[in-house]
């Protein structure tokens, strides 16, 4: 039964703002128009909605995954020691100029001027505004590094043609971090230890992902395998060398291995790694005061991980053509619970309370707030767990005709693994206490 109460307190989906496109069964959608599942279950299904080419409304649904996955990336960059801070979006071009970088401006980089004819950049990335903020500071004692300050912003690239949704789109969500050390060794050390933390996050979110080498003093991406990927990796099969074929032209390193197990495929890049020495530092003088007193140049490294794109890039990835399929971590909400439809059988016979069965579940410490009731009971059981399945809760609560019985059986669905159970309420709390 559904109580007033309920509907007080408990997470509601007639209450969720997610438009639905239904497209009539006579209409045909070019192919052209949806260059990738991912982009059209997101549009489909209300998690995202397009305001204009290449830019899009993260909506409801949408933004609680967003919000886990951003949560996962704070946890991991605090265990590391880096701390939060946000740099302005419209940047002056006399920083880029300082740093040469200006000369290398491509037709993507973003340009306005203000009333006064001041020409600024939207920025889509930070070494210049991170290291300008150095300067202003500096001279720094050498105790007060290494320093590594992070953000999660919205970054902006004027794309030709934007495509697949969020994985290339004109405004992005990115984490970037800039990591400062008094030496090429100590920022070395950095580069490992982020290296490991972007591991440790790649592994939580689920999704089988690539580090290749892209050259430079030491720099690496990271990708999805996914047909519709960019860019070309390489596989050594017998040293385990990857790479980006494109950029680092590493088909020969593999052959000086004398392995002709070499395999190719695409990727779709979720993260990066560069460590930038002193490219920047230097033309921009960031400096600090060694134990001698005297100023010496700081060894830079950028890292960077796009938010808006792992997470599309994760549905591309584990996704059907027609379901969602959500890592677990990121699932807007991990469990959906289907109530009987009013005036029904189970829903005239059945004692159980929805409200103590959802209040049982979120007592479980990994399912807090993460419990959704489809409380829509004017619909079949079946129409709403069609669309359950479409949108890709990886848990499922039916209270179907067994929920009569004595003891109820709650059907369980498991999506990730494509199986059903019939489960009394304690062993459907001991299964989602192990799975979740």
């Amino acid at each position: 039964m559904l109580t007033d109460n309920l509907k007080i307190k408990m997470n509601r989906l007639s209450r969720i703002f997610q438009p639905i496109n239904v497209i009539p069964k006579n209409v045909q959608v070019k192919s052209q128009d949806m260059t990738s599942k991912s982009q059209k279950l997101m549009l489909d299904l209300g998690i995202i909605r397009q305001a204009n080419s290449g830019c899009f409304h993260y909506l409801p649904l949408g933004i609680r995954a967003l919000e886990k996955l951003k949560n996962l990336i704070d946890q991991h960059m605090q265990s590391i020691g880096a701390q939060k801070v946000a740099c302005p979006t419209l940047i002056h071009t006399n920083l880029w100029e300082r740093s040469g970088r200006i000369q290398e401006a491509t037709p993507e980089l973003f340009q306005i001027k203000d009333r006064h004819d001041h020409l600024y950049i939207l920025s889509p990335t930070h070494e210049e505004a991170i290291t300008d903020l150095l300067t202003t500071v500096s001279p720094l004692s050498y105790k007060h590094f290494p320093l590594r300050l992070y953000q999660i912003t919205s970054k902006y690239r004027d794309e030709m043609k934007p495509r697949f949704g969020l994985i290339r789109s004109r405004q992005f969500l990115m984490k970037d971090l800039y990591t400062f050390d008094v030496d090429l060794d100590a920022a070395k050390e950095t580069y490992e230890l982020i290296c490991k933390c972007y591991n440790q996050i790649f592994e939580l979110v689920g999704v089988e992902f690539f580090k290749g080498d892209i050259g430079g003093i030491l720099s690496h991406e990271f990708h999805f395998q996914t047909d519709i990927g960019e860019d070309k990796l390489i596989k050594c099969g017998n040293c385990g060398y990857m790479g980006n074929l494109e950029l680092c032209g590493n088909k020969d390193k593999c052959l000086k291995c004398g392995s002709t197990k070499i395999n190719v495929f695409n990727g779709i890049e979720v993260g990066h790694t560069f460590l930038l020495g002193d490219k920047y530092s230097k033309p921009m003088k960031a400096t600090y005061l060694n134990n001698n007193g005297k100023p010496n140049i700081l060894q830079m490294g950028c890292y960077g991980l796009g938010i808006s794109r792992i997470l599309a890039a994760s549905l591309e990835k584990l996704s059907t053509d027609q379901e969602l399929r959500w890592p677990i971590k990121l699932a807007p909400f991990k469990i959906l619970i289907i109530p009987p439809k009013f005036g029904s059988k189970e829903e005239k016979s059945s004692s159980i309370s929805i409200e103590n069965l959802s209040k049982n579940l979120e007592d479980i410490a990994t399912l807090k707030n993460d419990v959704l009731i489809d409380d829509r009971v004017q619909m079949t059981i079946g129409r709403r767990f069609l669309e359950a399945k479409q949108v890709g809760y990886p848990f499922i609560v039916v209270l179907g005709q067994k929920i009569t019985e004595n003891p109820p059986l709650f059907e369980l669905n498991n999506l990730i693994e494509g199986k059903q159970h019939f489960l009394t309420e304690n062993e459907l709390i001991s299964y989602l206490k192990q799975k979740c």
